[in-house]
This record gives C-alpha cells, structure tokens and sequence, in this order.
C-alpha cells in the first residue's frame, strides 16, 4: 500500500522481519544475500497486506440500545431520541453503574471481533462517562485492552461528547470543567488525543475551541465529529487547529475543505453510522478527490449509530455507498488511517515500518472490497509475531 505503482504491488514477494520491525521487503528474486534469515516460512502465494487500522471507534460503554433502533424504525428521529434523554445519555448512565472488569469484559470482546478481521490498531474514544470519575475509568479501560491483548490502542478523551444530566442548561461550564479533566488525563497518562462532537445536538465552535485550546496546551492533538448533522463550521475550525482527522463530514463546505487540505487533516468517513442513520446527504467524495484530502475509513463502533464490528464490511459500504475506488477504501484502513492517528510507523508494508500485516486467502484486495460477510483473514502478524486467531 506504499505511494507509487497501483497498490504498491509486489509480485512473488519476500518480508524480511527483526524483532517488531521490517528489515526489507521487495521481489523474492531480489532479496539480498547478505540478508540471511534464521527462520523462513513460504505462504503458498498467499496474499499480505498491511494490518488494518480502525481509527475511529467508541468500544467502551455499557448496555445497548437495541430499543431505540426499534423506536427509529417506528418513525423517531435520531434527535428526537437524544433531546427526550434517550440516545448517548442512555448508554451514559449504563456505563457508569458498570464495573471496570465489566466495561473490559465487554469491550474487549468487540477489540478481538475486529481483530479477527486483521485489525492490528485501534482507536478507542471515551465520551459515555461524561464526569470526571468515569471518563478517566472509561480512559483506563481502553489502555487496559491495548496492554492485554496483541493490538495497538490510541486513546481520544471524548468528554465534549454530550452534556450530562447534572448539567443540563449549563454547557460552558461543564466545557470548563472538562478541560480540567483532560489535564488530569494527561498527567495521568490516559489520553493520546482530543476529540469533541460539534454540532447543533453536540456543542458549539465557541464551546469546540475552549477544549482545543486547552488541548493545544498540554500538547495534544485534537480531532473532531464534523458536519455529520449540520454544517457548524467545525471541520475548519478543527483544521486551523491542525486536527489529525476530522470525522463524519456529511455536510462539509467548500471552505471546510479548503482548511482541511491547508492544514493537512485527513477526512474521516464512517458509512456504518451513514448507513444505520438512513442518511441521505453524502460527504462530498469527489471534493475531497480533487482537493487532495486523504481519506480515511473507519467503523465507528458505538452503541447509537454504528454498532458494527467489521472493518471489511465498512471496505465494501465505503465502495457501494461512497462510490470509493477499492484502493481508495484500502488506503482509507492502512495509509490514511495511521495518519489520522497521528502514527508514520504502520499502514504500509515497507522497511522501517512495525511488522504489523496480514496474511489473507485472496488474490488481490479487491476480493476483499467486492465481498461482504466474509472473513478470508488466515493469518496476523503483530509486532513480528503470529497472532492467535481465536
């Protein structure tokens, strides 16, 4: 998946592996002699690819909201639910009265059902404890899944997700109170980056930009859900910011493209909560084509919007739906996903990179973008070692 040759194809290849990293990686007839491996294996022709990148998920939270996809079936709006306490707050109060082995519990087993499908790093956002207590423990969770299980974890603190109960008509406050809580995180070492929900249900710029100052501060990188509902500005906002992906975008303008590509952030589509949503504003593909902006995919695993656990099945929708090329939805799970976690050390299969890949019965990726409910993955290498499947 490397820049170059379509795909960055390597016909009959050869990975040569040391440790965590790849050495060499090229034509099998090319190998170096003075490369001489301590141990081979032949995969019989097999395909490799990079491993997968999920840069967008909130796997940590407790209950499910099985109800309310009824209720929206019954003709109730994704909004109407929220502003009736329904929605993120509904999964907030489950979360809170859960136990920290059962939040693990549960979120790991959906960390290890995209695993099963090649993914070798995730991103895991808090954003349904909403106090101080419980966006830490949410916090402490993810970082417990990436210590526990043979996966890559970056943690997003997500406070600015919804406004809490306790807080209700008094927003800047709990903004305020949340920046004090994500200096906490910091020192504490539970977060790797800084998201917010902006929008006419979520928060405003203003409200947006206070979190983003105080991010900038301790030297976080921020990132954003933008112009999923409405167009508020936030993409721009977050880009001037220097956001590492802005996310969602089914309402970007013309301007919000124009700072993404200034400012270098990756545009972050999620067809899962697109598609659960019944949304029918596409985010502006051909746009972000034209100006440059590298696009990445992701699941979106949350409760609400999109609870789903199949990277491969967002590859397809992000063709079908989309209308992404198949190696424009791979960059979107390798290349463009690490860059959208702020990570230059994965998503390509090159020398220097970690020896994250994945050994799948196919031909060509394409296999895997054209299919859907199928799981070819026979093989992950994380790290330089093979990964159990199960």
């Amino acid at each position: 998946m490397a820049p170059g040759s379509a795909w960055g194809w390597v016909d009959d290849g050869a990975v040569v592996t040391q440790g965590e990293r790849i050495v060499w990686l090229g034509a099998d007839a090319e190998l170096p002699r003075t490369l001489q491996p301590n141990a081979e294996q032949d995969l019989q022709g097999a395909l490799v690819t990079p491993g997968l990148i999920d840069a967008h998920t909130h796997l940590v939270y407790g209950g499910d909201r099985a109800a309310e996809f009824e209720l929206r079936l019954q003709g109730a709006s994704y909004e109407e639910i929220a502003r009736a306490g329904g929605g993120i707050r509904s999964t907030v109060s489950a979360t809170r009265a859960a136990s920290d082995d059962s939040l693990f519990a549960s979120a790991a087993g959906r960390a290890r059902a995209l695993m099963k499908e090649g993914v070798t790093t995730l991103e895991i956002k808090s954003g349904y404890g909403l106090s101080a207590e419980h966006e830490a423990r949410c916090l402490g969770v993810a970082r417990r899944i990436g210590r526990e299980l043979p996966v890559s974890v970056r943690t997003t603190s997500l406070a600015a997700h919804a406004l809490p109960p306790e807080y209700t008509g008094r927003a800047d406050a709990y903004i305020e109170d949340a920046c004090t809580w994500l200096a906490a995180q910091h020192a504490a070492g539970l977060v790797d980056a800084v998201d917010a929900f902006c929008d006419h249900i979520g928060f405003s710029p203003a409200q947006t930009e206070r979190l983003f100052q105080t991010a900038t501060s301790l030297g976080l990188p921020v990132k954003l859900h933008a112009e999923q509902l409405s167009d508020q500005g936030g993409a721009a906002l977050a880009a001037a910011y220097g956001a590492l992906s802005c996310d969602h975008l089914e309402h970007l303008s013309p301007s919000g493209i124009a700072a993404m590509r200034q400012h270098g952030s990756v545009a972050m589509l999620l067809p899962g909560a697109y598609y659960f949503l019944r949304e029918t504003q596409l985010p502006p593909v051909q746009a972000l084509r034209d100006a440059g902006v590298p696009i990445a995919i992701a699941t979106d695993h949350n409760p609400g919007s999109s609870p789903a656990l199949s990277l491969l099945l967002m590859l397809n929708m992000a063709c079908t739906l989309f209308r992404l090329t198949p190696e424009e939805a791979w960059h979107g799970i390798t290349l463009h996903a690490a860059r959208a976690l702020g990570l230059t050390d994965r998503g390509t299969l090159a020398a220097g990179q970690r020896a994250d890949f994945v050994i799948w019965d196919a031909e060509h990726p394409r296999e895997l973008a054209y299919r859907f409910g199928h799981n070819p993955c026979h093989c992950v290498v994380f790290a330089g070692t093979p990964r159990p499947t199960a």
